[in-house]
């Protein structure tokens, strides 16, 4: 499958990243691939980042997008929800199912019903834009962890 998506799909590594690099990416890319080894997640504050700015998530299901997914509305989960904590190992079914997702519904989405995908991108917005902010954030910790 890989073979199949390598002529149409970009990938850059970006061995400097920095917070101008994050700055223009986090406003200028249509997709937030996310792919950190469970459960090894920081923070998850870029892709918070790039929801404000209108950007689906496609991520593993560790750290913020945990709570932040809502599959098919927010963006796209890469692998299956386990009921338990994100765990180590292999990830060849991660890959397979970012791969499946990109071919068969993000990328048909994104070229062939671009309504559709905007309505994610405004998704993206108004449900994770709105909830992951940093006034929600310092609220929690004062009322519950350091109260």
């Amino acid at each position: 499958m890989k073979e199949i998506l390598k002529n149409d799909v970009a990938i850059v590594f970006l061995a400097d990243y920095d917070l101008e690099i994050a700055k223009r990416m986090t406003s200028g890319v249509d997709l937030w691939l996310n792919t950190p080894q469970p459960p090894l997640e920081a923070s998850g504050t870029s892709g918070m980042k790039a929801a404000l700015n209108g950007i689906p998530s496609l991520s593993v299901l560790d750290g913020w997008w945990i709570e932040g997914l809502i599959e098919g509305v927010t963006g796209w989960s890469i692998g299956e929800r386990s009921g338990g904590a994100p765990v180590a190992g292999d990830r060849t079914l991660d890959a397979l199912s970012l791969y499946q997702k990109m071919e068969h519904v993000i990328l048909p989405m994104f070229y062939g019903n671009r309504d559709h995908f905007i309505d994610i991108m405004r998704h993206a917005i108004a449900l994770n834009g709105s909830f992951f902010n940093t006034q929600r954030m310092l609220q929690q910790y004062v009322l519950r962890a350091y109260y």
